[in-house]
């Protein structure tokens, strides 16, 4: 048999959740369609109106060194023979070879990355033999991969499709110069 106190207890929390629950729906009812919320778009400072950029992070490079330092100097004779061999000790330590750096990169505008444009990135990098997945419109991970090992070529280590890549790969207008 159930604990009377027990259901006693669990009634007027299961009665409360209901009457959240049916506040919940009723605000949401009774209100007008909710607006898309208008998405800030991140750029550096001083970039053109319009524009749309991506802060890209490269990670710190690190080394681990690995060096033997002498505890103990070797020990002679008067003759010059070895007495006692010298002892070393085995240190090892991480240095920062190149360190993390956070900077910015133009691309496309979200607009622009239709399912019909990220096919066309997907065959410009098969035509480079950088990508040799299926042609799908996504930018899923085999592409992200295909695009930072195109980008890395030329010193930009990032999956994001900067703007300079996209005119490279010829998907996007490269602006006229008036000279």
């Amino acid at each position: 048999m159930k604990n009377p106190s027990f259901i006693g207890h669990l009634f007027p929390a299961l009665i409360s959740v209901g009457l959240l629950t049916g506040c919940s729906t009723a605000t949401t009812s009774t209100s007008s369609p909710a607006q898309p919320p208008r998405q800030e778009r991140l750029a550096p400072p001083g970039a053109p109106e319009g524009s749309c950029w991506h802060q890209n992070t490269s990670p710190a490079v690190v080394e681990t060194v690995t060096e033997q330092v002498l505890v103990t100097d070797v020990q002679k004779n008067a003759e010059g023979e070895i007495i006692t061999p010298a002892v070393f000790r085995t240190e090892t330590r991480q240095e920062i070879v190149e360190p993390r750096r956070v900077s910015w990169i133009e691309t496309p505008c979200p607009e622009a990355l239709t399912p019909e444009f990220i096919a066309s990135v997907q065959r410009a990098l098969a035509a480079r033999g950088f990508y040799n997945g299926r042609i799908t419109g996504y930018m899923d991970r085999t592409t992200r991969l295909a695009l930072r090992r195109f980008q890395k070529a030329s010193g930009l280590d990032s999956s994001t499709l900067s703007l300079a890549t996209a005119r490279h790969l010829g998907l996007i207008a490269v602006p006229r110069t008036d000279s």
